[in-house]
């Protein structure tokens, strides 16, 4: 637990840039809102491993936005539905699970669809606040939480600083 915390911090404070953490937040989210006992799920899951992104930040994202979605897959079902029957995309859904294996990926599932679509018009506009986030973490918040007497009293335990000199 301890590393899980160092490697977030790390994260979050190194110079990396800030674009892989927010697009790891973001697929985080696709992946956390997707139900997960289906085929696009795990073909998802794939491809952003692939994907040069902060990898920490993904896993975490995706477990806090999966959290998210029991909540919001009410929504998801009803955005769903209202998605998949609109009249002039009927033929075309109907068509597509005429071909073979794409019926795995339960994409004609209301939630599946709802919460897919949902993720993808939230990506950019979080993709930005993530960034615009990180940005003023690293100018304003993180110089002044150095400077608090509890952190400088930490830094100086010496097995904080033994773990600290591990991740440098």
């Amino acid at each position: 637990m301890l590393d899980f915390l160092i490697k977030i911090l790390k994260a979050i404070n190194s110079n990396s840039h800030p674009g892989e953490i927010a697009h790891a937040v973001c697929c985080g989210m696709i992946l956390g809102f997707l139900p997960k006992e289906n085929a696009l799920w795990v073909i998802l899951t794939v491809f952003f491993l692939f994907l040069r992104i902060n990898k920490v930040f993904f896993v975490l994202s995706t477990v806090l936005f999966s959290l998210l979605a029991i909540i919001l897959d009410p929504f998801f079902d009803q955005f769903g539905f209202y998605l998949l029957n609109i009249d002039f995309a009927t033929p075309f859904f109907a068509t597509l699970l005429e071909i073979p294996f794409v019926g795995f990926t339960k994409f004609n599932n209301s939630i599946v669809f709802g919460s897919l679509v949902s993720s993808l018009i939230i990506y950019v506009p979080l993709y930005w606040i993530v960034r615009f986030l990180l940005k003023e973490w690293r100018s304003y918040l993180l110089p002044i939480v150095r400077k608090t007497k509890l952190v400088t009293i930490v830094s100086k335990i010496p097995l904080v600083k033994k773990i600290g000199a591990m991740y440098e």
